[in-house]
């Protein structure tokens, strides 16, 4: 009843707008029949146009609406304690990373824990040879107890980030420590941003993957399944906002500003 009234209400006060307008827009017509057209577009366009504005533009500009989680709807749906250890399992390894691989200066330290893939297993570099300092300036690496892994060894500082150039001599490798140059620096903060990116794309795949799980459950309703995504997005968004965070502190201490 009470929407019927609003109704009639708003078709009156339509009614009364036209019957305003329809006597000059009439006379108008009459005299100059393609002004009056091009000026009642021109209305329309305007209206449409401020209408978009009032929702936020023509590209939405306006802020997402903020996702709240709702663990315990969650918890019934998915393995939500699986889902948040995985994302902060690569959080806190990119944080290990940016510790042991980007150092300003490289250290006997950041070495010995260089992980060392040998025949499909990983080794920490320690585990493998005699690590020492020969001087400040220099590492030395001795590989006398599993030399068949030099290869491996090589590979794998070549892809640490920490722009090292070993020498070899036999079974031992000899490690110049850089300068700590401005191009040194501008390596290592393109090192991180390498990190950032390896661990955010790991973070949105563990958020695909249960959100593919989500919509192989034809027991969960089409609203009920949208709103687990959603929140399945915002947690990984709220992790990979967390890694970006680190990734500007990194690159601001590497970079000297």
């Amino acid at each position: 009843m009470l929407r019927n009234t609003l109704h009639l209400a708003s078709l009156g006060v339509r009614q009364a707008r036209v019957a305003n307008f329809l006597p000059g827009f009439t006379q108008l017509l009459q005299k100059q029949p393609l002004k009056a057209a091009s000026q009642q577009i021109a209305r329309d366009y305007a209206k449409s146009k401020d209408k978009k504005r009032e929702k936020g533009g023509k590209g939405g500009g306006g802020k997402a609406a903020k996702v709240e989680i709702n663990e315990q709807q969650l918890r019934e749906i998915l393995n939500f304690d699986g889902l948040n250890s995985q994302m902060q399992k690569n959080l806190l390894q990119m944080k290990e990373d940016f510790v042991k691989h980007l150092s300003l200066r490289s250290t006997s330290g950041a070495i010995d824990t260089l992980r060392i893939k040998v025949d499909g297993q990983e080794h920490e570099l320690q585990e493998l040879a005699q690590i020492s300092r020969k001087n400040p300036k220099t590492i030395i690496v001795n590989m006398i107890g599993f030399p068949q892994t030099i290869p491996d060894v090589l590979k794998a500082i070549e892809k640490s980030g920490m722009n090292l150039n070993p020498q070899q001599d036999g079974t031992t490798l000899f490690i110049p420590i850089p300068k700590v140059t401005k191009e040194h620096r501008e390596n290592l903060s393109k090192n991180a941003k390498a990190l950032f990116v390896k661990y955010r794309d790991a973070i949105r795949g563990v958020q695909n993957e249960h959100i593919r799980k989500l919509k192989n459950k034809p027991e969960l309703g089409k609203d009920d399944a949208f709103a687990a995504q959603a929140q399945v997005t915002a947690i990984a968004d709220r992790f990979i906002s967390e890694a970006d965070k680190l990734l500007a502190s990194k690159q601001k201490e590497l970079l000297g500003d």
